[in-house]
């Protein structure tokens, strides 16, 4: 694809593509105009944005998250301007500047203590092995639906002490927040803005819920933790929970199960290096996670704010106001950082990937707990079993945003 064909903009002419024309559009990015603007799409319900510049070599995009006090994620880490109460609401710290960001982490970060994360990582051993059992007998089943997703689902809501019986409500609303306006989860009829606020009510109804029955109770579970004890005098409001918890669905959720899916479409893809990680699953693992992650790039982009003219990156001056787009999927095939970096290498050393973000304050709060989800269950998966493929291509999500898929179906010998 020419440089002049490209448009990151395009949920339908370029988003659609097949992913090897994406992954060669980003490469000619990089090699031709690695700091490039673009328009931004028009979006329904919103006033037309000023465009943004696309940040998409590795290089780049760490100094731009290492410096949030001029690349800023406090108007918002999604490409189009919406009303601040909707950027809190749905992105809780993930769109908030130091030192809001600072305490909102710090509390957060507290209740996890040493006993929940034992019990957290305890849970996952059980929950994978109880996703395999449920499809182990079956020779078939859709890989998204009935693992990729019910892993992390049952993880984040087991954590946070949701009823198991609204698990499918969970998954359901947090569907529509990341849906990006994909028809398959809301009808092209519908104000998309009026569907992700009314999905965004239902997951903080569900949570101010789980809140009321924790509080002033001994419960162990993270809502307990959270609406119980204080840090340094302070402790969460309920609208700052129930925010936490979106993000919870969406960044703990769905990414993970982006990552899960991806994975077994890599390994099909390349069976020498289904190969290699059979031969050694304990000694493997760690570094094909990490290649899983790299690969799927889950969350394809965020976006920051220029806070001073004069600030630079890439050579490119820019000035207060600016949109920047930080494209961790490019990042992530950068050829001056990865050999080969188009070729899934399970045993890829060193692997400096972005997937979990740049270095910084926003780093990924669970990159630990991810990691170990999408380890637990190829480690369950490779052992029980070993010959689970795709039989189709992957039902991707029509989105900028998230690299999900939809649907993947799957084979494999009944155990």
């Amino acid at each position: 694809m020419k440089l002049g064909q490209i448009n990151l903009s395009g949920i339908d002419e370029f988003w659609a593509l097949p992913m090897e024309d994406r992954v060669a559009a980003f490469n000619t990015l990089r090699n031709e105009d690695p700091v490039r603007f673009f328009e931004e799409a028009v979006t329904p319900y919103l006033p037309p944005g000023p465009g943004y510049w696309a940040i998409t070599r590795h290089a780049d995009v760490i100094e731009a998250s290492k410096n949030p006090q001029l690349f800023c994620s406090g108007s918002g880490v999604n490409i189009p301007d919406v009303p601040p109460e909707f950027n809190e609401f749905f992105g809780s710290m993930i769109n908030m500047d130091d030192p809001r960001h600072a305490r909102f982490r710090k509390i957060v970060s507290a209740g996890f203590t040493p006993r929940m994360m034992a019990s957290l990582m305890d849970g996952v051993e059980r929950t994978a092995t109880e996703v395999v059992d449920r499809i182990a007998g079956l020779g078939e089943c859709d890989f998204v639906t009935e693992v990729a997703s019910r892993l992390p689902l049952v993880i984040i809501c087991d954590m946070m002490g949701i009823d198991p019986d609204r698990y499918d409500e969970v998954f359901h609303l947090s569907n529509i927040v990341l849906s990006n306006g994909d028809p398959e989860y809301i009808d092209p009829e519908d104000n998309p803005l009026e569907a992700f606020l009314k999905a965004g009510a239902g997951l903080a109804e569900i949570m101010n819920e789980t809140a009321e029955a924790r509080r002033g109770g001994d419960g162990t579970d993270l809502t307990s933790m959270l609406v119980n004890a204080e840090v340094d005098g302070e402790r969460l409001t309920n609208e700052e929970l129930a925010s936490f918890f979106v993000l919870l669905c969406v960044a703990g959720n769905e990414t993970t199960r982006t990552a899960i899916s991806w994975g077994l479409e890599y390994l099909t893809q390349n069976p020498e290096q289904r190969a290699i990680w059979l031969n050694d699953i304990e000694g493997v693992t760690p570094s094909a996670v990490e290649e899983i992650v790299r690969m799927a790039s889950p969350v394809i982009h965020f976006r920051r704010t220029v806070t001073t003219d004069g600030a630079t990156l890439g050579g490119h001056e820019f000035s207060q106001g600016d949109k920047i787009v930080l494209w961790y999927n490019s990042a992530n095939r950068d050829s001056a950082v990865f050999e080969n970096p188009d070729a899934f290498d399970v045993r890829r050393d060193p692997n400096p990937h972005l997937g979990f973000g740049g270095p910084g304050p926003h780093f990924c709060l669970g990159a630990h707990l991810a990691r170990r989800e999408i380890s637990v269950i190829f480690r369950e998966l490779l052992t029980r079993l070993p010959d689970i493929h795709t039989t189709a291509e992957p039902d991707r999500l029509r989105s900028g945003f998230v690299n999900g898929i939809k649907h993947l179906p799957c084979a494999y010998t009944p155990a």
